[in-house]
């Protein structure tokens, strides 16, 4: 797009930041897309509901008839969809999905609130939950945390909804996230804990496995270094064998051992222990590339460990590609991490 010059552009920016000129259609199409924020964030204005009107009873019934017809197949649509935004966010990072992620969550939404009956509710309220959880993701990714919690308290009522224990232990215990990069770790274990009692021993390996991990890396940033290694344990002996690392049963997990064994050594550099670098460089040669902001994540893990091992010649090098593959990806997240880390350097 053609835009004016920088000149103009910071009369421009100065003017929205006061209130003196509205943000033109435009111009927000390229902001919500540059800084990972939903029209609603970007503008300071409510989110626009539209009302039922008086007597609008024919309106209501007209939608919950088509609520009610919807078939399989426009759930494998919905699902088709939150896959392709999935597969889209890890290779070119979330900031530039906010606009697509916002309106399947709108007709996801929309769809459940005037779905009447539970067989009708049921796979609707499954494929929000899948859907917010990735959304939540992508927004603790763009920095924006509140609309993050918001999506997670979504996708837990959803889960609720779908009566899936595993949707809705998965959904917990990512929210357990962002208790933690807001100062708050043992908080977050407890709820991850809590969603390994809800979940029990109904869910899947892989899933249980997965929350075994998450537990370990909040121990680790709690200061609990025993709890965080008998959950590491855990998380090891209960991952399935072999290459394969997607949960049939719970879509959004990728977790095999060469996936965990990255895990295990992002959690030992949190420890301090100096045994991570070797885990970390055996993930790293085994790293599917198309996941562009996880590898952000790993060369990460490798500065941590590498400092925490006093080599900072390894360190810088691991430095400057995480945060080449952060900024290629727009990710907030990863690129406060990287300031935190070159601040040790």
């Amino acid at each position: 797009m053609d835009v004016p010059q920088t000149a103009s552009l910071r009369v421009y920016v100065s003017e929205w930041e006061n209130g003196k000129r509205k943000i033109s259609d435009r111009y927000a199409a390229m902001l919500r897309q540059l800084m990972g924020v939903t029209d609603a964030e970007l503008r300071g204005g409510p989110l626009a509901v539209p009302p039922l009107v008086a007597d609008g009873y024919e309106e209501l019934l007209s939608r919950i008839d088509s609520a009610s017809s919807v078939s399989q197949s426009m759930v494998k649509a919905f699902e088709t969809q939150t896959e392709l935004l999935r597969t889209m966010d890890r290779q070119l990072g979330a900031s530039s999905l906010v606009d697509q992620m916002t309106g399947h969550l709108g007709a996801l939404e929309d769809a459940l609130n005037f779905a009447v009956l539970p067989n009708a509710r049921r796979p609707v309220a499954l494929a929000l939950a899948g859907a917010s959880t990735l959304a939540a993701w992508q927004a603790i990714d763009s920095g924006a945390v509140e609309r993050a919690w918001r999506h997670y308290e979504l996708a837990k009522r959803a889960a609720r909804d779908a009566e899936a224990p595993m949707y809705l232990a998965h959904a917990m215990a990512e929210q357990a996230y962002v208790l933690c990069e807001a100062g708050r770790p043992a908080l977050g274990v407890d709820l991850v804990r809590d969603a390994q009692r809800i979940l029990g021993q109904a869910g899947s390996p892989r899933l249980r496995a997965w929350l075994s991990a998450a537990e370990a890396e909040l121990c680790a940033h709690a200061d609990m270094p025993d709890d965080c290694r008998r959950a590491l344990e855990v998380a090891m002996a209960t991952i399935p064998p072999g290459s394969e690392d997607r949960d049939p049963d719970m879509l959004s997990i990728f977790l095999n051992g060469a996936h965990l064994a990255r895990w295990h050594g992002n959690v030992l550099a949190l420890l301090g222990d100096g045994d991570a670098v070797t885990s970390l460089y055996d993930a790293l040669d085994v790293m599917d590339p198309t996941f562009v902001r996880a590898q952000a994540g790993l060369h990460a893990d490798l500065v941590q460990a590498h400092l925490a091992r006093a080599e900072y010649d390894d360190a810088h090098t691991h430095l400057r590609q995480a945060r080449l593959l952060a900024s290629r990806t727009g990710s907030v997240r990863q690129r406060r991490r990287v300031d935190l880390l070159s601040a040790r350097l």
